[in-house]
């Protein structure tokens, strides 16, 4: 093994303890909060969460294996089961990034609506469609037999060894990253985008109000003037910077991945063992980072760490209901953090 395969196995080994311990704590977190196991996102969070640990303990071994030993990690029935959880598990994430998308979408556009619109049961059929779309492709796959251990990418996901099924199998791999990746990234874009719109109109009309206060204000100390304008700066920047990262952090795991999976089709083009298991790497770390873009940086999270890092210290009993008294646009809306 090559320094090049001992950096990419460390990297994987990485991924997993950081997804593994991070994700354990969003599952904690929904386990011991009430309210935020009574709001819609909590299901699509839960779907995100379980997938991301599924993969972490299957998904991510097999590969560090494969890196390893250069060669299939293990025998033909497990890897193909492993390429049947990875073509699953990469779409469900991708959809359930979505149907958060959508999830924020509606609670800032139509935010007296609400309740009304996104329920628990609205919530759970969302789910139940992500599962349903997602299991579509890995299905078919199972039927026409294109899973296996695939060496560039030293994993088990979808393949094809047959020289004669290379133009139905290059329209099946397209089919599936269109619908997958690109569907959620339109999805992505569409949702935040408005979002984003509906939160600079709102800041436009508190720097008004804030405006007309300090020229009202002329006694005001200039320091004082100085950090209301420093935060007005600040607010206008909030919304963009977290859906930046939203969609950033989509593209930049993901991205590398598909666009490889669809260069490969294409023999013309010579591409690396190295950087096919590398953008498999980065595909595994949307998985570590779900949990602090989607969860543990948000208020509730944060403070049902609190209160569970109080239990597991003893200052305090663990209260089952978590939170009290926070509103769910406080875990919704990109410019109220």
């Amino acid at each position: 093994m090559n320094s090049w395969d001992a950096g990419l196995a460390g990297l994987l080994v990485g991924t997993m303890g950081v997804s593994l311990l991070s994700n354990a704590l969003v599952l904690l977190c929904l386990l011991h909060s009430a309210d935020i196991r009574r709001q819609a996102p909590a299901l699509f969070t839960l779907n995100l969460t379980c997938g991301n640990l599924l993969c972490t303990v299957v998904n991510m071994p097999l590969t560090l294996a494969g890196v390893v030993a250069q060669r299939q990690p293990a025998g033909d029935r497990l890897c193909r089961l492993a390429a049947f959880l990875d073509t699953f598990l990469a779409a469900n994430s991708m959809l359930s990034m979505a149907a958060l998308s959508i999830d924020r979408w509606v609670a800032v556009v139509f935010p007296l609506s609400y309740r009304a619109k996104m329920r628990l049961r609205d919530a759970a059929l969302m789910v139940a469609y992500t599962w349903l779309h997602a299991l579509a492709f890995p299905a078919a796959a199972v039927v026409l037999s294109w899973l296996g251990f695939h060496q560039l990418y030293a994993s088990c996901t979808l393949c094809s060894r047959r020289p004669d099924e290379r133009l139905r199998f290059a329209v099946f791999t397209g089919a599936f990253h269109a619908l997958s990746f690109l569907l959620s990234f339109v999805v992505l874009c569409c949702t935040y985008f408005k979002v984003l719109k509906v939160a600079r109109f709102h800041c436009k009309r508190i720097d008004v109000i804030t405006m007309q206060t300090l020229v009202l204000l002329v006694d005001i100390h200039p320091s004082v003037r100085e950090r209301c304008l420093e935060e007005q700066k600040r607010r206008r920047q909030r919304a963009t910077r977290k859906i930046s990262t939203f969609i950033g952090t989509f593209l930049v795991c993901f991205a590398p991945y598909v666009i490889t999976r669809l260069l490969e089709l294409s023999s013309a083009v010579p591409i690396s063992s190295h950087w096919g298991v590398l953008s498999k790497c980065l595909a595994y770390s949307k998985a570590a980072s779900d949990p602090f873009v989607y969860s543990l940086l948000r208020h509730q999270y944060r403070e049902s760490c609190k209160d569970i890092l109080s239990r597991v210290l003893h200052r305090r009993p663990l209260r089952s209901s978590g939170l009290t008294g926070d509103s769910h646009s406080q875990n919704i809306l990109p410019v109220s953090e």
